[in-house]
């Protein structure tokens, strides 16, 4: 009797990535996409006011959210590669402390993080609201993209050690020059979902009067008292960006495999 495949289920925003052989016409991403673009066309078109006010309002916000999200990304994929390294690591403090960093930063949700850096050790080191919304992001998609780095290069196959290290290269250059090129395509997709998921997330640092979308959304709102068209116009926005980022890893990631096919 055929041994059966084990079933994988998938639950994140990485369900929302298309796949490359979405490419119709009437798939899912192509309608949420001109539908989004469209409303945000219209919208303004039909009701000038407070519509196209509000696009005027917004756009700094979206910069900002963008110059967070970057910011965190980045540092949190080296906080997570460091963190992925040690999770490997056969030098058991240097296991044990990735280890507990994860398990540490995982349980505690990141709205209380960004709580505790920003007013908690406030109270001992004050830090620019935007700095400590960057420090809270990163720290708290570290934990996640260590286990991401570390299922990466674990999957690559220890033979491909043993034959690095029979040519004469020592653990840095093996790990360098052959295990992490190989491991960025395992690597690639997780952590495009943990970037989209991120720069959603980023919606949360307007708690700290971080200026980002939804807090110029909030100012808007509170001044005009047009919170449905508001926050319907925010919607749309982070709709739109997500869809389009989506796209843009799913390009990369297949473009990464057809070299993988060859």
């Amino acid at each position: 009797m055929a041994e059966q495949e084990p079933t994988v289920i998938e639950i994140g925003d990485g369900a929302a990535i298309p796949k490359p052989e979405d490419r119709g016409l009437l798939s899912a991403w192509w309608i949420a996409f001109v539908g989004t673009i469209g409303l945000i066309v219209i919208l303004p078109m039909v009701k000038p006011d407070p519509y196209a006010d509000i696009l005027r309002f917004i756009p700094d916000g979206i910069l900002v959210t963008f110059k967070v999200t970057i910011m965190s990304i980045s540092l949190a994929m080296v906080i997570g590669l460091l963190t992925g390294l040690g999770r490997i690591s056969k030098n058991r403090f240097i296991n044990l402390m990735a280890s507990l960093y994860v398990e540490v930063i995982r349980g505690v949700p990141l709205l209380v993080q960004l709580f505790y850096i920003y007013f908690a050790l406030g109270r001992f080191v004050r830090v620019p609201d935007i700095v400590a919304a960057v420090i809270a992001m990163s720290v708290c998609y570290g934990a996640y993209m260590g286990e991401v780095f570390r299922a990466g290069i674990k999957s690559i196959d220890f033979g491909q050690t043993e034959a690095s290290l029979s040519l004469g290269f020592n653990q840095r250059q093996t790990m360098t020059y052959v295990i992490l090129p190989q491991a960025w395509r395992t690597i690639l997709p997780p952590v495009g979902n943990e970037f989209i998921a991120l720069l959603k997330d980023t919606s949360l640092v307007s708690i700290l009067a971080v200026s980002d979308i939804l807090r110029r959304g909030r100012e808007y709102a509170s001044e005009s008292f047009n919170y449905f068209e508001t926050y319907t116009m925010i919607a749309l926005i982070y709709l739109l960006i997500t869809l389009v980022l989506s796209k843009l890893i799913s390009n990369m990631e297949h473009r990464l495999s057809h070299y993988e096919r060859r």
